[in-house]
Formats: C-alpha cells, structure tokens, sequence
C-alpha cells in the first residue's frame, strides 16, 4: 500500500464520520485534491478486491469506512450480544465495591449494600467479571472475591490503580446533585439497565 494510501486509510478509520475532500487536504498537506482522489479510488478497488467485510463508502459529501451490507447479519447478532451486556444498577454496585475494597467476603459487600447479594454474584461470575481469589482466614473459611481482566478490559482501565479515586466519584455526584437539585436520582437510574463499556 502506497504510503498516501495508507494515511488516508488511517484518517477515514479513526474519524468514524464522512471525511471531504477538502478537509482531507486541510489535515494532508501539500497533496493535490487529484492524488486524494486517487488515494481513495485505490483503496476503495482494494477493499473490493480482497472481499473485506469493510469498504470505503462515498456518503454525506465525504468517503468514510463502512461495513459491507453482505455482513450485516453478523454485526447484528454482535449488537444482539452487546445488549445481552448490560448488568442492573445492583450488579453495578456490587461490582464497584468489589473493584474497590476487593478482596472482600460476600458477608462484607452484602454489610455495605444492605440486601443479599447471591444472584449478582452469581451474574458477574458467570459474566467473567469478578472470580473467586481464595477464602478468609475466619471461621467458616468464606470465599473471597476480586475483579478480573475481562473486567479491566470492559471497563478500560490498565489496571486497578487506574480506578477513579473514591473522593472524585463523591466530588462528581455532589456536582451533579448541585446542579439537579430537584431530581431524586435512586429512582431516575434504578429503572435503566446500566451498560457495560
């Protein structure tokens, strides 16, 4: 692939909208409209050539990086997958104290929630999001539970250092009381799945 090619590619595939021309020759210096032009008919007839599952689409005044319509009942079951994704407001809870205090005992997160916590446990095992790390030195040996990769993955984080600090969170649902005072938020986000990213 020429290098032209190349770095009109990279453009179309990090913009995620339709480039113009004419922004492409804002952001490429020093090339012709003629040699953009050139750039994306090449990639569009390599696209088409190879039998990708992408192509480059001229749509909305500028080319972008699209899927082939042939694909498309995959990327719908994928969407399919992702909806199957989203984990309650009480999975999420528990997640984060979890992720936040781990490890920690059922018995503990179930102390700091205030309600039973073995089917959300249940869900983030079987989701792959917590594991089982080892079992307390008390009596009763109870099992111990900690975050995964899948969850740093999922969540995007390099690692647990990489949490955001407990006394932000505070800061930014003060901030956000302070600027709807008058919504009740326990009730407005407890009817909403929340969505794992």
């Amino acid at each position: 692939m020429s290098g032209l090619k190349g770095i009109v590619e990279a453009i179309l595939f990090v913009s995620g909208e339709p480039i113009s021309v004419d922004r492409l020759q804002g952001v490429v210096e020093g090339v012709s409209r003629a040699e953009l032009m050139s750039a994306l008919r090449g990639l569009q007839e390599d696209y088409a050539a190879e039998g990708r599952g992408l192509q480059v689409v001229e749509v909305a005044g500028g080319f972008q990086i699209a899927t082939r319509a042939d694909c498309a009942p995959w990327i719908k079951r994928l969407e399919k997958a992702k909806a199957g994704a989203r984990l309650s407001r009480s999975a999420m809870e528990t997640l984060a104290i979890i992720a936040y205090k781990q490890p920690l005992v059922r018995a503990e997160m179930e102390q700091i929630r205030g309600v039973d916590t073995a089917g959300v446990l249940k869900t983030l095992l079987d989701r792959r999001l917590i594991r089982i790390v080892g079992r307390k030195d008390i009596p009763g040996r109870p099992i111990m539970y900690g975050t995964t990769k899948q969850f740093l993955q999922a969540f995007g984080l390099k690692d647990l250092a990489s949490l955001p600090a407990l006394r932000d969170i505070k800061d930014l649902k003060e901030a956000e009381q302070f600027i709807l005072p008058n919504v009740d938020m326990e009730e407005e986000v407890s009817s909403e799945p929340l969505q794992v990213v």
